[in-house]
């Protein structure tokens, strides 16, 4: 614990600027390569999907975490 928001969001920011220069740096249809992973034959445009579809869902999940105190919707 001991994480404040604000930090928790400025490493997220931080996270989010590092990876737009890794995918700017690279083409839709360059494939990863680690040696500690096994799906090493994902190709970017696989892995920015994906990502798309995770944040979804976890958005998803905050929406039900902000209605829990009072029920209020968010903008929808």
């Amino acid at each position: 614990m001991g994480r404040t928001p604000g930090r928790a969001c400025a490493s997220y920011e931080a996270q989010c600027a590092r990876s737009n220069e890794i995918v700017a740096a690279a083409a839709l249809d360059d494939v990863g390569r680690h040696p500690d992973c096994r799906s090493g034959n994902a190709g970017l445009r696989w892995v920015l999907i994906y990502l798309v579809e995770e944040t979804g869902r976890h958005a998803g999940h905050a929406d039900i975490v902000r209605e829990l105190p009072d029920g209020a919707k968010g903008y929808y």
